[in-house]
C-alpha cells in the first residue's frame, strides 16, 4: 500500500463515529483542523509552550546556583518552584497508619463503610453517565434543529481541574498538612500526562462505547507494570503477571464480540483504540510519577493540589492560544443543561477524590480497590440500560474475566500483607 493511501486510512478512523450513546453520526468535520489527531497536536504545542521554557529556566538556575547567591523578593518562591524545602523533623505531621479505635464499635465500622462506599459509587457512577451524556450528546435539540454537539475535550478537562484545585485548597488550608518540601515543579510532569490522559479519555468516547472504555480501564494494570519497571525499577510476582494475562485474555474477548449498537453500528474505531492506548499509557505513567512524589512525604491532599495548579495553568493557556476559551464559555451560556452536567461533573471529580483518601485511611487499599471495582462493574451495566448498549455472552464472559482477575489480585495481594506490618502508603491522586 502506497503512502496516500496509508494516510487515508488515518485520516478515515480520525473523523467522528455514532455516538456511543446510538445516536445517528454527526456530519464529517468542516476541515482537517477538527480532526481528533490534530486537536492532539495543537494541545501538546500549547503545553510545551509553558514546559519548555520553564524546564529551561529550571536548569538555568539550577547551574547558576541560585539557591546559594539568589536574593530579592522572589527568592522564597523561586527556592519552593525549583529547589523545594527540605522539612525539619520538628515541622513534619506524620501520616498517621490506618488503627481503629478502641470505641469503635462494629455497628459504626458498618456505618463508616456503607457511608464510604456510597459515596464512591454516587460520585463516580454519577460521573461516568454525565460523561457519557456530555460527549455523545446533542444540546439544544428541537423539533426542527438537531441541537449541537459539545467538542472541546479539554475545556471539560480544566473545569473539572478547576474546581478539583478549589476543593484541594480549602482542605489544606482547614487541616493540617506536612511541611510541604517537593520543588512545585515536579508537579508539572505528573501534572502534563494527566492533563493528556484525561483529554484522550473524554475524546474517546466519540468514537467507542463506554463499556468498553470502563474495561480498558481495568487493563491499564498492565502498562501500570511496564511503566512500574522502567520507572520506578520495580520488580513483580508471578501472580501478578498471570491476573494481568486474564485481564488482557478478558478484555479481547470483548472486544472483538462487538454486538450491534441500537440504531446504529459498534462505535468501535481505530482512533477509539488509539486514544484509549493513550490515555491508559498516560494515566500509567501519571501514578508512577506520583508515587515516586510520596517520598517527599507530602499528603495526598497536598499532591492533588500541586498537580491541578499545573493542570489549570496548561488549559487554561493552551486554550487562550486557541482562542478555544471564550467558545467554551459561550457553548455553556447557550445551553443551561450543558453548564449543569459540567458542574456536576467536576463536583463528582473532585469529592470522589476526597472520598478515596478518606476510605483507604479508613479501610485500607484491598477494601477501596473492591468497592472500586464493583463500581466498575455496576457502569457498565448502567451504561448498557440507559443508553442502550448491547453485550454478547462471550463479551459478558470476557467482562467476567477481567472483574474476577482484579478481585484474585486483590485476594493475593491481601495474603501476602497478612501477617506483615505494612506501612501506610498514599494512593495515587488522580482516578477520573
Amino acid at each position: 500500500m502506497d503512502a496516500s493511501r496509508w494516510w487515508a486510512v488515518v485520516v478515515f478512523a480520525a473523523l467522528p463515529s455514532s455516538g456511543a450513546g446510538g445516536e445517528s453520526p454527526e456530519a464529517p468535520p468542516q476541515s482537517w483542523t477538527q480532526l481528533w489527531f490534530f486537536r492532539f497536536f495543537l494541545n501538546v504545542a500549547g503545553y510545551a509552550s509553558f514546559m519548555v521554557p520553564g524546564y529551561l529556566l529550571v536548569q538555568y538556575l539550577r547551574r547558576k546556583n541560585y539557591l546559594e547567591t539568589g536574593r530579592g523578593l522572589c527568592f522564597p518562591l523561586v527556592k519552593a518552584c525549583v529547589f523545594g524545602n527540605e522539612p525539619k523533623a520538628s515541622d513534619e505531621v506524620p501520616l498517621a497508619p490506618r488503627t481503629e479505635t478502641a470505641d469503635s464499635s462494629p455497628s459504626w465500622q458498618v456505618l463508616k463503610l456503607i457511608f464510604c462506599a456510597s459515596g464512591l459509587q454516587v460520585s463516580y457512577l454519577t460521573w461516568g453517565v454525565l460523561q457519557e451524556r456530555v460527549m455523545t450528546g446533542s444540546y439544544g435539540a428541537t423539533a426542527t434543529s438537531p441541537g449541537e454537539h459539545f467538542m472541546d475535550s479539554q475545556f471539560l478537562v480544566l473545569m473539572n481541574r478547576v474546581l478539583a484545585l478549589i476543593v484541594a485548597g480549602l482542605y489544606c488550608v482547614l487541616r493540617k498538612q506536612p511541611r510541604h518540601g517537593a520543588p512545585m515543579y515536579r508537579y508539572s510532569f505528573a501534572s502534563l500526562s494527566n492533563v493528556l490522559s484525561s483529554w484522550c479519555q473524554y475524546e474517546a468516547l466519540k468514537f467507542v462505547s463506554f463499556p468498553t472504555q470502563v474495561l480498558a480501564k481495568a487493563s491499564k494494570v498492565i502498562p501500570v507494570m511496564m511503566m512500574g519497571k522502567l520507572v520506578s525499577r520495580r520488580s513483580y510476582e508471578h501472580w501478578e503477571y498471570l491476573t494481568a494475562g486474564l485481564i488482557s485474555i478478558g478484555v479481547s474477548m470483548f472486544l472483538l464480540s462487538s454486538g450491534p449498537e441500537p440504531r446504529s453500528s459498534p462505535a468501535t474505531t481505530l482512533s477509539g483504540l488509539i486514544l484509549l492506548a493513550g490515555y491508559i499509557a498516560f494515566d500509567s505513567f501519571t501514578s508512577n510519577w506520583q508515587d515516586a512524589l510520596f517520598a517527599y512525604k507530602m499528603s495526598s491532599v497536598q499532591m492533588m493540589f500541586g498537580v491541578n495548579l499545573f493542570s489549570c495553568l496548561f488549559t487554561v493557556g493552551s486554550l487562550l492560544e486557541q482562542g478555544a476559551l471564550l467558545e467554551g464559555a459561550r457553548f455553556m451560556g447557550r445551553h443551561s443543561e450543558f453548564a449543569l452536567h459540567a458542574l456536576l461533573l467536576s463536583i463528582c471529580s473532585a469529592f470522589g477524590q476526597l472520598f478515596i483518601f478518606y476510605t483507604i485511611g479508613q479501610f485500607g487499599a484491598a477494601v477501596f480497590t473492591i468497592i472500586m471495582t464493583l463500581r466498575q462493574a455496576i457502569a457498565i451495566l448502567l451504561s448498557c440500560l440507559l443508553y442502550g448498549h448491547t453485550v454478547t455472552v462471550v463479551g459478558g464472559l470476557g467482562v467476567a474475566v477481567v472483574f474476577t482477575a482484579l478481585l484474585l489480585r486483590v485476594y493475593a495481594r491481601g495474603r501476602k500483607q497478612r501477617g506483615k506490618k505494612v506501612v501506610p502508603t498514599e494512593p495515587p491522586v488522580q482516578k477520573v
